[in-house]
Order: C-alpha cells, then structure tokens, then sequence
C-alpha cells in the first residue's frame, strides 16, 4: 500500500504540474485521455491485464504472490510487489493529477504570480516556491481522506494477486461471516479516516502561513 502511494503521488504531482503548464497541449490531452481511462477502468481487470502482458507473454514479472517459494531477498519481494502496487496506483494517478492540474492552472493565473515574473524571479522557482505550494492545498485535502484507502487495503487488488494483506484479510472474513474481524478492519478505516484529516490540517498550516492554528 505504502508503494503504490508513494507512486501515486509522486506521479500525480509531476503529471498534474507538467500538465498545467500547457494547458490544451499535447501533453495535457495526454493526460487527461490517461486519466479518464483510469478513472473509468476496473482495478481488478487492469491487474488481470498487467498479468496477462507482464507475467503470462512477456515473463518479466510473476504473477502472483508476496515472494516465491525458495525466498530471493528483498529482490524478490519487489518483483511480486510491481504488478499490484502499480494495479493500485493508476486509480489514484487518475484522480489526482487532475486535482493538481486544476489547483495549479488557478494559481498561475494568481496576481502574485505576474509579480513574480515581473521582478524577474526565474520560472521554474515561480512554479515550485509560489504556484506548487499553493496549489497543493485542495490536492491534500483529497490525499487526506483518500490515504485511509489505502491502509486499510485494496481488496480486489489483493485478492488479483494473492497479496497476504489487510484488503485480502477483509475479503476472507467477509466470505465466512468473521464479524469480529470485519468490525475491527472498520473500525480501523474509520480510526485512519480521522487521522488522516488531522494531518491534512496540519499541513494546511504548513504550505500556507496565512492559516494559523493559535
């Protein structure tokens, strides 16, 4: 989970900005075209697909499971780990780089961005010291209460890839009615739900020094 959110951010951020920038160019019908076919897209089909290409035709990657039978290391964890922390990451990219590309085209067209240029500042610290900093606000938010999901765990994703984690956990109880276990997986999401908006108005703080918590 900790992977796959990592690439989504990561991604979501340079997609989103990349794309801001230009905004009808090629790059931004690109990604927006990449985006909605994500959004649109079954988790569980995209990682039978990811299967099929990477694991069946090509043999690159296995297909399934946390590590292989004989052990390899940390190599071979993360070989297993590609497929499903990237099946997790595509939902993620798609909604969140256009959180990102919409944040960032509002705040080019910000006046203190025109003062920026105007007093000669270089571009590129324009964009990542005013626009970017700005712009993340509104994209915290989603990450906040989206971040949870990810935590608690995927379920189709894990139970695609035979991945012992907490989605797969869930998906196993609920099929033999293990309330107790389900109560607590849910119990856990909403406890991560609350934290994770805790966090977010922390950082509200921190990329905004106009918001103070005095």
């Amino acid at each position: 989970m900790g992977t796959g959110m990592m690439i989504s951010l990561a991604a979501a951020l340079v997609f989103g900005v990349l794309a801001a920038r230009r905004p009808g160019g090629f790059f931004d019908s690109l990604t927006s075209f990449i985006s909605y076919f994500g959004l649109a897209m079954p988790v569980f089909w995209f990682g039978l697909m990811l299967q099929l290409l990477f694991a069946v035709h090509l043999g690159w990657l296995p297909s399934a499971g946390m590590q292989s039978a004989a052990g390899g290391g940390a190599l071979d964890v993360a070989r297993h780990l590609a497929l499903p922390a990237f099946t997790i990451a595509i939902g993620s990219i798609a909604g969140w780089s256009r959180y990102v590309r919409s944040s960032t085209i509002e705040s080019l067209s910000q006046d203190y961005v025109r003062t920026g240029r105007a007093k000669g500042i270089d571009e590129q610290r324009v964009l990542l010291g005013h626009v970017l900093r700005n712009a993340l606000i509104p994209f915290i938010t989603v990450v906040g209460i989206d971040v949870p999901l990810y935590l608690t765990g995927a379920v189709l994703t894990e139970t695609v890839f035979s991945w012992p984690g907490m989605g797969r956990l869930f998906f196993d109880a609920l099929t033999v009615r293990d309330y107790p276990i389900l109560m607590g997986i849910l119990l856990l999401g909403a406890v991560l739900i609350v934290l994770g908006n805790l966090i977010a108005d922390i950082l509200y703080g921190v990329l905004d020094p106009r918001i103070s918590y005095a």
